[in-house]
């Protein structure tokens, strides 16, 4: 029986390469994975899933209107699908995160999604709070925080390192904007009063 998992942490724990890593394995199996990638996110290559390390590998744009369960269908009709994998998931929406249930269990597939927990403030994300909750597995994956302990948290800066504590949940960057840290950590920059 298919599951859903969510696998998350905070930046720069490897979720782009263990998408990869496990899209790789599909295909090496003679298999087709579908990797799904969120259109917000463009960072690196548009329809592409990158990693920090160089791995990288084509994706389907979703948007956040998306109807991801008609997407997955009309691709299933085309070439039938192994397992669907989606990169950045806590930019799916609450509707979206229904839609992959409903796929895994009308279709028997398995669903992989990879993402962030919290934002900068410390609070869920949609998609990561409906994967938390409906998800069948869910997988924490590790990074660290500079003084070595796991890094649960993540801060967004400025150009000149400075922490931000207001601003919009959603500003696409990487390690130029954010910062994996302890929730001990965080708590000295966030939580000062």
């Amino acid at each position: 029986m298919a599951k859903l998992y969510f696998y998350y942490s905070a930046m720069n724990a490897g979720k782009s390469t263990s998408l990869l890593q496990s899209a790789y394995n599909y295909k090496e199996r003679g298999m087709t994975p579908l990797i799904l990638s969120a259109a917000i996110d463009n960072r690196y290559s548009v329809g592409k899933v990158t990693s920090r390390i160089g791995l990288e590998a084509e994706a389907h744009l979703f948007h956040k209107n998306d109807d991801l369960f008609k997407i997955l269908s009309e691709q299933n009709l085309k070439e039938p699908i192994d397992c669907v994998l989606i990169d950045e998931s806590q930019f799916l929406s609450r509707e979206q995160v229904m839609q992959l249930a409903k796929a895994v269990d009308s279709f028997d597939v398995p669903v992989l999604c990879y993402g962030i927990r919290t934002d900068f403030r410390g609070e869920l994300f949609p998609g990561s709070q409906h994967l938390l909750a409906w998800a069948d597995n869910l997988i924490e994956l590790k990074t660290i925080c500079h003084c070595g302990s796991k890094a649960t948290m993540v801060v967004r800066i400025d150009e000149n390192g400075n922490v931000i504590e207001d601003g919009d949940q959603v500003v696409i960057g990487g390690n130029d904007r954010y910062q994996s840290m302890c929730r001990k950590h965080f708590a000295e920059h966030i939580w000062k009063s």
